[in-house]
């Protein structure tokens, strides 16, 4: 039985556990490798995943996601097949999916009917990176009564106040964009990605999520001690599956995301 977002986080909450949120793009390498990599991922430590919408116009994704969704578009992969998979893998997998999708889409097929399509498949969650914060409740109202979470991001150059108005609308959890600029793998997460969580435990008891640049285990452990109650992990993910076979990149993948949980259990969460 797939839970909400919502149920997930409050289930890891009283485990004490952090939740690991991998992200890969839909369609790359291919349409049926994406199907495994859910499957896969659902039995290697994923708690919530994250499924890219290929979009021509990516800005806020780095060069690995861009050229991800660049080959998927190509091969012609449309949001129809994106949530033909979602359909497909969610009669399997206990796992709740997000989709992360620009609102471009969305807006052209009109938001009703976007969200129906969506709901119809499973969908449990949305996020969309270029929705401004006042546009939001457009989507943000129709998505609750349909019972589908749309999670706000933070920017680490938000101004408090703006934190404040983004944490209170924000449903599922709240995405702490840990950079300033776009997706993509780093060799170190910022240390004010520390100051920033604070900052939010000051205004909200939602779950925070942290991603941008999170590409080891380390990593996702320095996040979790740091207090967050999520780490995403992107580019990392989407690189390995798009590297030599799709058998290849999905035992990469698997063997990534096994890693990267450990990694979150071998030190519990104190609330």
């Amino acid at each position: 039985m797939i839970t909400s977002v919502s149920d997930c986080f409050q289930a890891l909450r009283d485990r004490g556990e952090c939740a690991l949120i991998p992200f890969i793009t839909a369609g790359d390498p291919d349409l049926e490798t994406t199907a495994k990599a859910l499957r896969l991922l659902d039995v290697s430590g994923a708690d919530i995943i994250e499924l890219g919408v290929p979009y021509s116009d990516p800005l806020a994704d780095g060069p690995v996601i861009q050229a991800a969704a660049t080959r998927a578009l190509g091969r012609g992969v449309k949001l129809e097949d994106v949530l033909a998979i979602v359909k497909e893998v969610n009669q399997d997998i206990k796992t709740p999916i997000i989709l992360f999708t620009y609102y471009n889409p969305i807006f052209y097929r009109g938001i009703e009917a976007f969200l129906q399509q969506i709901k119809a498949v499973g969908v449990q969650g949305l996020v969309v990176p270029d929705l401004p914060l006042e546009e939001a409740s457009n989507l943000l109202k129709p998505a609750s009564e349909m019972g589908i979470e749309v999670t706000l991001l933070v920017a680490p150059t938000s101004p408090l106040e703006r934190i404040k108005a983004i944490a209170a609308q924000s449903q599922g959890f709240i995405y702490l964009v840990s950079v300033t600029g776009v997706t993509g793998m780093r060799t170190q997460v910022a240390a004010r990605v520390e100051d920033l969580i604070t900052n939010l435990r000051q205004v909200t008891d939602k779950p925070i999520g942290v991603g941008f640049g999170i590409s080891q285990a380390q990593q996702a452990l320095q996040v979790k001690k740091w207090g967050a109650d999520g780490v995403i992990v992107g580019s990392a993910m989407v690189q390995r599956l798009a590297e030599g076979t799709p058998e290849e990149g999905l035992k990469a993948v698997g063997e990534f995301c096994r890693t990267l949980k450990q990694a979150l259990i071998d030190t519990p969460t104190v609330f």
